[in-house]
C-alpha cells in the first residue's frame, strides 16, 4: 500500500500522519508500505504541488515499524549517484533488518528535473548504467564500470548489510529498452497504475518478450502490480478516465484474486484520498481476500 507523501488532493500530510498510517497498516497485517519518489509536481504552468522526500521518510519509517516491508515505487536513479544509492540501500536494509524492497525507475516528470537542476535527456541510457552499477554493488559488493554518464573505479560496498545479495531490486518500466534492463538485472517487475486485473494482462507480453530477448526464463522475473483502489463511498479527485478497482471489500477482494491468477505475487494498492477510515476499508478487503481466496490461510 502506498503512503500519502504529497499534498494531493487537498493538503500536505505531516510526517506524524504518515507514520500513523504506516503503523495502522502494520497492525492490520498489510505486507508492505511504499513511498513515491518525487521532488515536486507542476502541470501545465499550474501551481506547484509539494511532496516529502521519499528516502528520508522511508528511513524514519524503518524505525517506526518492526515487521512490514518498506518499498520505493520507484526511486528515481537520476536524483542520486548510483553507487551512493547502493550504499544507502544496503544501510537502510540493515536498519530495517532486511525489510527493504528497492524499487527503481528512470523518472518521467520533466518539471521536477528542471526545477532541481537535473538532466532529463537520455533517461533510458542513464538508467541502464545506474542499474548496472547498483545491481553489481548490492549483489557482489564490487563494481567496475565506465559508462557515458556514470562510472565507478574500484567500487566496493562495505559493510554489505544483513542480506548477502542485498535487497530485492524492483523496476517499474514499460518501454522495450527499459524492460530489457529489467530482465537483465531485476528481481521483480512492477506495472502500474491499473484497476481491474484485465487491464494488467495486456502488459505482460512485453515483459515476457524482454526476458526472452536477454535469455532469461520469464517465470524467474517476479510480477508486481500497482492498483488504484477506491473503496465504496469514498470520494476521489482522480481523473474519471483513470482505471480504479472499486466497490465493497468483497468486490475488491475478487479483484485481488484476479491479479493472483495472472501470476502477480505482490499488489501495491494506491488509495487516494488516503486516510485512516479508507485504509480500514482496504484492510477489510484484505481480510476478505485471505479468508476466501488465499490457500495459505487455510
Amino acid at each position: 500500500m502506498t503512503l500519502p507523501l504529497a499534498e494531493y488532493p487537498t493538503r500536505q500530510p505531516s510526517y506524524e500522519e504518515i507514520r500513523a498510517l504506516a503503523r495502522q497498516a502494520e497492525s492490520a497485517a498489510f505486507d508492505s508500505v511504499w513511498c513515491f519518489d518525487h521532488l515536486l509536481f507542476r502541470e501545465g504552468g499550474g501551481p506547484t504541488e509539494g511532496i516529502w522526500e521519499s528516502w528520508t521518510t522511508l528511513t524514519a519509517l524503518a524505525e517506526a515499524t518492526s515487521r512490514i516491508e518498506l518499498g520505493t515505487l520507484v526511486l528515481c536513479t537520476a536524483f542520486r549517484n548510483p553507487a551512493v544509492l547502493a550504499k544507502m540501500a544496503a544501510t537502510l536494509d540493515s536498519i530495517s533488518n532486511g525489510r527493504l524492497i528497492l524499487g527503481l525507475g528512470a523518472g518521467w516528470h520533466r518539471p521536477e528535473f528542471e526545477a532541481f537542476g537535473l538532466e532529463f535527456d537520455h533517461r533510458a541510457e542513464r538508467f541502464e548504467e545506474a542499474l548496472t552499477i547498483i545491481a553489481s554493488l548490492l549483489r557482489t559488493g564490487r563494481a567496475e564500470f565506465d559508462g557515458r554518464y556514470s562510472w565507478v573505479h574500484g567500487g566496493e560496498l562495505r559493510p554489505r548489510g544483513v542480506r548477502a545479495s542485498g535487497p530485492p531490486i524492483l523496476v517499474g518500466a514499460f518501454g522495450p529498452r527499459m524492460l530489457r534492463a529489467t530482465a537483465r538485472h531485476a528481481d521483480l517487475w512492477n506495472g502500474c497504475w491499473f484497476g481491474p486485473p484485465a487491464a494488467f494482462e495486456g502488459a505482460l507480453d512485453g515483459v515476457r518478450a524482454a526476458c526472452r530477448d536477454v535469455g532469461r526464463e520469464p517465470a524467474s522475473l517476479r510480477l508486481t502490480a500497482g492498483v488504484n483502489v477506491v473503496p465504496l463511498g469514498e470520494a476521489t479527485g482522480r481523473d474519471p478516465d483513470q482505471p480504479v478497482l472499486s466497490g465493497t471489500p468483497a468486490d475488491i477482494a475478487k479483484g485481488f484474486a484476479g491479479y493472483r491468477d495472472l501470476g502477480v505475487e505482490h499488489l501495491v494498492c494506491n488509495l487516494n484520498p488516503h486516510h485512516a477510515a479508507a485504509q480500514r476499508q482496504l484492510a477489510e478487503a484484505l481480510r476478505c481476500y485471505r479468508a476466501e481466496f488465499d490457500p495459505s490461510e487455510e
